[in-house]
């Protein structure tokens, strides 16, 4: 191939990904991948500098923005960084600031761990939020002020006593690890495609139209620098700058560091190659700037990148595997999810032997088959996901799979909705259906019934004791000796576990019929908002839309799920057998006396014996509430195994953290 033709192909290939990653938000190509060709670009193009076109991708920041938002030009440009791969990358950069500034033998680093994320530029005027923007291409960026205003950890107003006339202050917005992993559950759940990783789910969700959305994923801010036009004086190094942004109440990473020279750089970066992995959110490496303001303006930009600071990444962990079999999943929803089944691998510090393949789309996509050679790698570190195949290394006589037209448990055609990836089995007797609605139904955060696992359900299935939610409650202890592994204890427990469920509150039982779209969290909303099943039953879309954090999707579906006849009869299947479709309330006067009346609370992290919502339902029953943000009208931050950046800024403001076993002392009469 000629290096007018690798040029091209080269171009095209990297353009079309850009594309895909800034507008589309749908991305066709792994970093690594993108980094990969895009240096053999460069190097091409500084070999060849008459072959050098002006639409190339070296010769300018960005994609243009989508259209769906108001494009907004930046105050002051918002650079990329330059990329280093490896240490002797990282004194190269050295080298080239260096001979700019030849007088500087040694300096100041900064380094901050490189959020995954997206990067936001926020504009204030007299101390207020007027404005937040996308990145963009750099120069133009979109509008979101909306959205912004739904992250928490941005101040909308600044914590100083006398602002400036205008604040730029830009950082990264991030999806917490833990947030992902909650909102990717529900997704699942929900017959829906999961996210790929945190930082497409981030972009994904500042670029929402309903911004209750937005609000609903919990998204968190760090800033990490700050512009004072016409005052630029007041502040002389990056570190001076983070202490600011904190003082004007921003999130700034807790784990940032000033370093002598760049053996504190390379000891820094190694010391966070593990321990990132114990990280609440996702870091692919370090951010690197010369802290003194003076050198950073002498030195200035290239046309790309400023000239002080650089990004030092960690290598993508991906590994090799061969795929032994193509299976398919059917959820609760009647979803048909398609499953890579590999020789066992290590990644990311556990053995992975399954992978998903999302739909039908990625297989073509993909052209994966059995026998292939595969590139695996988890997905924001959680989800094990098939980046690409290795073709060469792919095995004669292989055949592309073909997904099934029928149901693998009932044998029922599959259909795939107009508008949607997703192929779904929609006969509602299917077996795998009912069996995941089952689990669904016994899981911890719905009705809770201890013993009633996968295996038990199974069971249950097989010997056509139940065929509904319903005919658990029917269920008699005669039934269950019959079955294997089952004795008398042990099927009295499982009896009064089910009985125990009856007792469960409205918004659990609410969650535990699975209708669509309607997580825990929407769950506890819609409960609040209609204490009774007849009243949710009766509600219409506008009634259901008229609930914040409620859109339009959610509301379709409930109202559809209420018409249908066999979950009308469900209801009231469920109402004659003992189960309280109604909130009945928490205790008014134990709440207003109780000893935690008024006081605010935050959860992170795992408990070790309460779950979150039973954490949640013990301060509210005792009058105290839950707030998912951290603020100075905090009272106490409830501390688990694991936390997230909650606990790093209450300890910056001063609120007492709490562990379980303090937090049930509180409660103690």
């Amino acid at each position: 191939m000629s290096t007018d033709d690798r040029l091209l192909q080269l171009r095209q290939q990297l353009q079309k990904a850009s594309y895909a990653y800034y507008v589309m938000d749908a991305p066709v190509m792994e970093d690594s991948v993108y980094d990969q060709l895009y240096r053999e670009l460069q190097k091409l193009e500084a070999e060849n500098p008459d072959l050098i076109t002006p639409d190339s991708p070296t010769q300018r920041v960005g994609e243009q923005p989508s259209s769906q938002f108001r494009s907004v030009a930046h105050n002051i440009p918002l650079y990329s960084l330059e990329n280093a791969f490896n240490v002797q990358e990282l004194q190269q950069w050295q080298e080239r600031w260096q001979r700019i500034a030849p007088t500087i033998e040694k300096a100041e680093y900064v380094c901050e761990l490189k959020i995954d994320g997206s990067a936001i530029a926020l504009t204030y005027e007299n101390g207020l939020l007027v404005r937040g923007v996308t990145r963009g291409d750099g120069t133009t960026g979109e509008e979101i002020s909306q959205n912004i205003k739904t992250i928490r950890s941005i101040p909308l107003k600044l914590n100083l006593d006398n602002p400036p006339p205008t604040v730029e202050v830009r950082g990264e917005a991030f999806l917490p690890l833990e947030e992902f992993n909650r909102i990717n559950h529900e997704r699942e759940a929900q017959g829906e495609s999961l996210f790929a990783n945190p930082r497409n789910a981030a972009a994904g969700t500042l670029r929402q139209l309903d911004s209750k959305i937005v609000h609903q994923r919990r998204l968190q801010f760090f800033a990490y620098t700050l512009h004072l036009p016409g005052q630029e004086d007041q502040i002389q190094s990056q570190w001076q700058a983070l202490e600011y942004l904190k003082k004007a109440g921003f999130m700034v990473n807790p784990h940032c560091q000033l370093c002598e020279g760049l053996d504190g750089v390379v000891e820094y970066f190694e010391d966070w190659e593990g321990a990132r992995q114990r990280l609440p959110y996702m870091t692919d490496g370090v951010v690197v700037k010369i802290n003194q303001y003076p050198l950073q303006r002498e030195l200035g930009f290239t046309q790309k990148f400023p000239r002080w600071a650089i990004a030092l990444k960690y290598p993508a962990e991906e590994t090799p595997t061969v795929v032994k079999a193509i299976e398919v999943n059917v959820g609760r929803t009647g979803a048909v999810t398609p499953l890579a089944v590999m020789e066992p691998v290590q990644l990311a510090g556990t053995t992975v032997q399954r992978a998903t393949l999302h739909n039908q789309d990625r297989i073509q996509e993909l052209d994966i088959r059995v026998g292939d050679t595969v590139i695996i790698r988890k997905a924001g570190e959680i989800i094990p996901e098939v980046v690409r195949i290795m073709a060469e290394l792919r095995p004669e006589n292989t055949t592309p799979y073909i997904f099934p037209t029928h149901c693998p448990a009932c044998g029922s055609p599959l259909v795939r909705p107009l508008e949607e990836a997703v192929i779904r089995c929609v006969n509602s007797s299917c077996s795998a259906i009912l069996q995941g609605s089952l689990i669904h139904w016994a899981s911890r955060n719905a009705l809770d019934i201890q013993g009633l696992g996968e295996k038990v359900v199974v069971m249950l299935l097989e010997n056509r004791l139940v065929n509904s939610v319903a005919d658990l409650y029917r269920l008699q202890v005669e039934q269950l000796l019959e079955l294997e592994r089952f004795a008398q204890k042990s099927a009295e427990k499982l009896i009064a576990a089910i009985e125990v469920s009856k007792s469960q509150p409205w918004s659990r039982i609410l969650f535990g019929l699975g209708i669509r779209h309607v997580g825990q969290v929407n769950a506890k909303l819609l409960s609040q908002q209609f204490p009774t099943v007849e009243k949710l039953s009766q509600a219409s879309i506008p009634d259901l839309e008229g609930v914040y954090g409620i859109g339009p999707e959610i509301a379709e579906a409930v109202v559809n799920w209420f018409r249908n006849p066999g979950n009308q009869q469900l209801i009231q299947d469920l109402r004659d057998l003992g189960l309280v479709l109604a909130d009945q309330g928490i205790d008014q006067a134990k709440t207003d006396s109780g000893k935690l009346k008024g006081k605010t609370f935050v959860l992170t992290g795992t408990l070790p014996n309460l779950s979150r919502l039973e954490a949640q339902e013990l301060i509210e029953q005792s009058g105290g509430k839950v707030t998912s943000s951290v603020s100075t009208k905090t009272d106490y931050v409830l501390l688990g195994d694991k936390p997230g950046s909650k606990a790093a800024k209450a300890e910056s403001l001063g609120i007492k953290l709490l562990s379980e076993a303090e937090f049930l002392q509180l409660l103690e009469p």
